[in-house]
């Protein structure tokens, strides 16, 4: 089932929903769904209001993610989502749009706290009944600028930091997220549902996690944008953590020029949070102003092979994209590999651990004093006693070893971040960005998606090196897609996320694949 397909049917599936009468307001836009632009026009002009817009989605998620192919991409929807969209209709009768997000309804990864009377949970059982008395930073920037908090998306539960035989997207308290193009594929993660909720239509954009992979992963494998910020551009305080080193929110949206806006509403500075306070004065309030449909011409990109080296059809691919990029007017570099190729990878992981332990703990300790569940050691105990619901399909391992972990003055710890640091950046990134006076590095962000493994958890399409993509994934799925990765180093001046944007992304269709973003590292994601 392609993506015209698969709308049409689902529109169909929505008109005969047991027990719920249709909007009176059409569920689907004729043709592809309106980017943030078309959207804020037709607030604009009176064709749209933020109440029948909301309505629209949520109408759609229940159609589609409730009943009929059941994506599980939303774990709840917010209550007060129809009156907040009242409201800020009325205040634009009254006053104009705050800005162009004024009304716009976006879905929020269930790991960002929201003070709505919505939970945030990481997808855990064990934060049920956590319902956060305030906004995170992130959150109160969106509602400033007029958007409508449509509700919590499913996520890999705990972001994928729970084990190394993990389901990409399956969550305890949301079950298996599912891949609109293909319903027995992965949707990938961490930020699953809200990958596939930009996918599906279920909402205008959405809010997304990653520590290493979990925005643009999914983006890539569901055919959207999805854009890693630079660490400290989005305030990382009220998201339930795993690594304060490499943690960011950023957007997912159907389009760059959509995924630069809604960057632009989530950044700002946070004098409570390190890393943001390290940005100091390089905080851009438009990133919309970056974007050239020419910006290829005269770039400088070098190419990263060895990702996929392993791989024939995935390089095969990543050619055709190559050639793209030179038709638009880029100088190609390629190869231009890290040297550092992989030395990251054991260094990495001891930092996760230890960071996920120390920053955990630091976040569960924020609870009431009653909850169940305020340490590390706290939920690994929790698990083992409801391994029925939580652990019926993998193990908690990645949480044992964590738990084993000293503090973060232990020498392995530092040793393993200057490692990190030395591979990725001075070493990796930023000396190839110096040797070929590059502007970025480009390669795929993924492998093709997977079939769905409830036994074995995920598989890793770009490193197999038996079978081609297409027979270790059971064949092509009609309508999947993957797509590429921009990279560089992090944000040193204001123009920097210029290079990031100069890519116009295609809406997915059946075989063909769409643009991504990333700027920094690459492996599993998270």
């Amino acid at each position: 089932m392609d993506r015209r397909d698969f709308l049409m049917a689902t529109t169909a599936a929505m008109l005969t929903v047991p027990g719920r009468a249709p909007s009176a307001q059409p569920s689907t836009p004729a043709g592809p769904p309106p980017d943030l632009a078309n959207i804020a026009a037709a607030m604009t002009d009176g064709r749209l209001t933020a109440r029948g817009l909301t309505q629209v989605y949520l109408d759609r998620i229940e159609a589609l993610d409730r009943h009929g192919p059941t994506l599980r991409a939303v774990l709840e929807t917010n209550p007060r989502a129809l009156d907040i969209a009242a409201a800020l209709d009325e205040e634009r009768l009254a006053h104009g749009p705050r800005g162009p997000l004024h009304g716009v309804p976006i879905l929020i990864k269930d790991n960002v706290e929201t003070s709505d009377r919505m939970m945030t949970t990481a997808g855990s059982l064990a934060l049920d009944g956590w319902y956060a008395p305030q906004d995170a930073p992130l959150i109160a920037r969106l509602r400033a600028a007029g958007v409508v908090i449509l509700g919590k998306t499913n996520l890999s539960e705990w972001a994928n930091f729970r084990s190394t035989h993990s389901s990409s997207g399956w969550s305890a308290r949301g079950g298996q997220t599912l891949n609109p193009h293909a319903l027995n594929r992965t949707p990938s993660g961490s930020s699953s549902g809200s990958a596939v909720a930009v996918a599906a239509d279920l909402c205008a954009a959405a809010v997304g996690t990653e520590t290493d992979g979990s925005i643009v992963s999914p983006a890539s494998i569901n055919g959207i944008v999805g854009l890693k910020p630079t660490v400290g551009l989005v305030s990382r305080r009220g998201i339930v953590p795993i690594s304060h080193s490499q943690d960011t929110a950023g957007p997912l949206a159907r389009s760059v020029r959509d995924a630069a806006l809604l960057l632009g509403a989530l950044s700002g500075p946070d004098a409570s949070d390190a890393a943001s306070v390290a940005v100091g004065g390089r905080f851009v309030a438009d990133y919309q102003r970056f974007l050239d449909p020419d910006g290829l011409r005269g770039a400088r990109l070098g190419i990263a092979r060895r990702f996929f080296a392993d791989n024939a059809p995935l390089n095969d691919f990543l050619d055709r994209c190559v050639a793209t990029l030179a038709r638009a007017g880029a100088q190609i570099i390629d190869p231009a590999d890290l040297p550092t190729h992989g030395d990251w990878v054991a260094p990495e992981q001891e930092v996760l651990l230890y960071e996920f332990k120390s920053d955990l703990n630091a976040y569960l300790a924020r609870l009431p004093s009653g909850f169940p569940v305020r340490t590390l050691a706290d939920l690994i105990r929790f698990n083992a006693a409801q391994a029925p619901r939580e652990l019926p399909l993998f193990d908690q391992e990645l949480l044992r070893q964590a738990e084993a972990k000293a503090g973060l003055q232990d020498a392995p710890y530092l040793k393993a971040r200057a490692a990190c640091l030395r591979a990725t950046r001075a070493k990796g990134i930023d000396a190839v960005l110096a040797r070929h006076r590059l502007d970025a590095i480009v390669t795929l962000t993924s492998g093709p998606a997977w079939l769905i493994d409830p036994v074995n958890g995920d598989f890793d399409t770009r490193r197999d090196r038996r079978l081609s993509a297409h027979q270790r994934t059971g064949g092509s799925a009609p309508g999947s897609a993957h797509g590429t990765v921009f990279f560089r180093r992090c944000v040193q001046r204001t123009d920097a996320p210029a290079a990031r944007l100069r890519v116009r992304a295609r809406r997915p269709r059946a075989r063909d694949p769409c643009a991504r973003l990333e700027p920094l590292e690459e492996s599993q994601p998270r």
